[in-house]
């Protein structure tokens, strides 16, 4: 019985910061890690350039990017879906 592989790819969900650039989204992943010698709960944060062949993530979308092969320069990452739409404000 041969059972279904799982994927060894990471996948992070973040928000889209910004969508200027053609078929890229930059996302904002930010994690609470302990800090090393003191203790105390700090917020980290990265952006990732994601590729976005359909241009569909806006501004303020919550988003799940997951890693793939180098696309660019910058980008190691691909969006592959849509976890939460932008509140219009």
């Amino acid at each position: 019985m041969t059972e279904p592989k799982k994927s060894l790819k990471r996948t992070l969900v973040g928000k889209v910061v910004s969508d200027k650039r053609a078929k890229t989204v930059t996302v904002l992943i930010e994690r609470r890690v302990k800090h090393e010698l003191y203790g105390k709960i700090v917020g980290k944060s990265s952006k990732y350039h994601a590729h976005d062949e359909k241009g569909e993530y806006k501004l303020g979308d919550m988003v799940e990017i997951t890693e793939s092969r180098p696309i660019s320069k910058t980008k190691n990452w691909v969006a592959t879906r849509l976890v939460q739409k932008a509140v219009a404000v």
